[in-house]
């Protein structure tokens, strides 16, 4: 991965939509504006106490899809696993600070737990064979 990566994920706004999946196979897609990429492999997100939460506690496999309102269609698909999640923490009140700053106080209470995740694919948004660097 590159800082071009770093950069492109973690720029704002965007429109990010973080998909999950129960151990029975039941998707659940929800728009997450907190997914921030803090090393080339490493993804961080705030959830609350939701479905998104629940289904990474029986199946740690999630897509981060990124979109830009652009007429042609620019964004990423990124796959990645869950390495760990803790309700409580530095990390969390951090993201909650940032979220107070962005949202307000009581959408960052809503925050009940991270998720740090590793980055193990990218694909375009819209994949034609490009590879994901010709989709920024």
């Amino acid at each position: 991965m590159t800082s071009k990566l770093m950069d492109y994920f973690n720029k704002q706004p965007r429109i990010g939509i973080l998909s999950t999946a129960s151990k029975d196979g039941k998707v659940d897609s929800a728009i997450f504006g907190s997914p921030n990429m803090i090393d080339e492999k490493t993804v961080v997100v705030a959830t609350g106490k939701n479905r998104t939460f629940a289904n990474l506690q029986e199946n740690p496999y999630a897509i981060y899809l990124i979109m830009e309102p652009d007429p042609e269609w620019k964004g990423i698909r990124v796959y990645m696993k869950m390495k760990e999640s803790a309700t409580s923490g530095e990390m969390l009140d951090t993201i909650k600070s940032q979220i107070t700053k962005m949202a307000g106080e009581d959408f960052a209470q809503m925050m009940n737990a991270t998720v740090t995740f590793e980055i193990i694919e990218l694909r375009p948004l819209v994949d034609m064979g490009q590879g994901w660097e010709k989709s920024i």
